[in-house]
């Protein structure tokens, strides 16, 4: 809020010099081309300080006097009121953000950008809300010969501004049951379809790698794929996709929610089916590689569950496509298991595991970080 060093030095000189005609030279400042939206998470996404509602990302607009391109190092550090996000107290309050990832914004048009950020508190130490700080830690290079990819399955619910009711359902009522809405087509069938489809052009405009967009099974979800990408990549592009989602939803008068399970009873919950795999899963031969993989996962099941979600229990019972948050199975084509092995995977004989646990808010350096762990260090 407050003014720039050379905002106020010209500010004094022009008080200075008045309105009359003085020989003073006054500096002018050039003008300003581009807009930088500084983008963080809060890391409080589904948190009962929250609710399930709200979402954890924030941004704020940098202005510049040039174009300063797509290097995150051309990008000064910035700070934030951490007290006024829950990341810090008021008497120390000032956390830092620091660029990591530069995208065109596909809303503003270029030269404008988008601007990924890790948190640091003001020690410069990275913030404990900072999951991507955590992932880079595991980044080794031995992690790095194995050449981990990720593709995530971004579920999403619709939910109307005014009334917080699905978006497209009959008000104080319900549409019909489940199974005329997946990937359906019509106004009858597909709810919210312009926001989709102007998340999709904009993912697609800022570069991200969006593989597609489908409407799911309950009428006002939809889901959105990120990937392949690597693992930081991974994180990055599922943030800065959500926010371009909650950005746009603005426009539209909706509101996105990743709630595991926004509506209870016979409907699917909401979740981020996350595709996974190393350079040797991806050879002929993989299926062993796979194999021992999800033997490795089903020692740490429990640790993934913890950390896979808020609410997920919510979502992960047996039913509607999922297995009980307390069982741990895999089957090839089986959607009802925790790891599905794909079926033209298990005709090749190698390519990716899917891992079906992750609730739909969950952090996604997270899930990258547990499946780099489990699978690769331990």
């Amino acid at each position: 809020m407050a003014l720039s060093m050379r905002q106020t030095a010209a500010f004094k000189a022009q008080k200075a010099t008045g309105v009359s005609r003085s020989r003073r030279t006054v500096t002018v400042r050039a003008a300003l081309v581009q807009k930088a939206e500084y983008i963080w998470a809060d890391g409080q996404e589904g948190m009962p300080n929250k609710g399930m509602i709200f979402n954890e990302l924030r941004s704020k607009t940098k202005t510049f006097e040039a174009d300063m391109g797509f290097d995150p190092a051309a990008y000064p550090d910035w700070s934030f009121d951490g007290s006024s996000t829950g990341q810090a107290a008021g008497n120390n309050s000032d956390c830092i953000l620091r660029p990591v990832r530069v995208i065109t914004d596909p809303i503003r048009g270029a030269p404008h950008v988008l601007v990924m950020c890790e948190v640091f508190s003001p020690d410069g130490t990275p913030h404990p809300t900072n999951t991507r700080a955590k992932l880079r830690e595991v980044m080794t290079d031995k992690v790095k010969a194995e050449q981990p990819w990720f593709g995530l399955e971004q579920e999403y619910t619709m939910l109307a501004k005014t009334s917080g009711s699905v978006y497209g359902w009959p008000a104080g009522g319900y549409p019909a049951p489940q199974g005329p809405f997946y990937c359906g087509v019509g106004a009858e069938s597909a709810f919210g379809r312009p926001l989709a489809e102007a998340h999709l052009e904009a993912c697609m405009k800022a570069g991200l790698n969006i593989s597609g967009i489908n409407a799911e099974v309950m009428p006002g979800q939809w889901e959105y794929q990120i990937g392949p990408v690597g693992a930081l990549e991974l994180g990055d592009e599922v943030h800065l996709s959500r926010w371009l989602l909650h950005r746009l939803g603005e426009d539209f008068g909706i509101v996105p929610t990743f709630h595991p399970k926004p509506v209870k009873g016979d409907w699917n919950g909401t979740g981020a089916h996350t595709n996974y795999s190393t350079s040797a899963m991806r050879v002929p031969g993989g299926m062993k590689v796979i194999e021992a993989a999800i033997e490795k996962l089903s020692k740490t099941h429990a640790e993934h569950i913890s950390q896979y979600g808020q609410g997920n229990e919510q979502r992960l019972t047996g039913r509607h496509e999922t297995c009980d948050i307390n069982t741990f199975k895999y089957g090839v084509a089986d959607r009802g298991s925790s790891i599905r092995i794909p079926l033209p995977v298990m005709l090749k004989g190698y390519g990716y595991l899917e891992d079906r646990r992750p609730a739909a808010n969950v952090d996604p350096y997270t899930v990258a970080r547990l499946l780099i762990k489990t699978t690769l260090l331990n």
